[in-house]
């Protein structure tokens, strides 16, 4: 794991996309492999239509809107949430979104956690935990 000092720059113009399901495309920005201890924050670029299906994660969670529009669902309510607006997310809620614009959606995550973990309502996705060492766990 790179050790990161006070002031490092994290170049993110250089970290690379990461396909997660058809249609979404994710950039980690901060993880536990680039040095950070309490915070997960990526950035997800999602086709028309397509999202992240309902899922929980046992941190509280910050979906910002940056581009596009979206539908944000937790515990059943379900809201249309557009550029510069953010829904938090209490640890344990059952939640998920979708792009409900025609443009790419641009939606900013931040956990209260280093390693991204999540565990999904449907049995088509598996459990995902990304780390440096493990991307992906089924």
């Amino acid at each position: 794991m790179p050790k990161v000092n006070i002031m490092d720059i994290i170049d993110h113009a250089n970290t690379p996309l990461e396909q997660w399901r058809e249609g979404v495309m994710t950039q980690m920005r901060m993880s536990f492999m680039l040095g950070g201890r309490q915070l997960c924050i990526f950035d997800q670029f999602c086709d028309p239509g397509l999202g992240a299906p309902t899922h929980i994660h046992a941190v509280e969670e910050v979906l910002e809107v940056i581009s596009g529009s979206a539908d944000i669902w937790v515990d059943g309510t379900t809201t249309a949430v557009r550029p510069d607006q953010s829904v938090l997310i209490p640890a344990g809620a059952s939640h998920g979104f979708r792009n409900t614009g025609t443009d790419t959606l641009h939606v900013r995550a931040t956990l209260a956690a280093s390693i991204f973990e999540a565990q999904y309502e449907s049995t088509k996705e598996t459990s995902r935990r990304w780390s440096p060492a493990i991307k992906s766990v089924g």
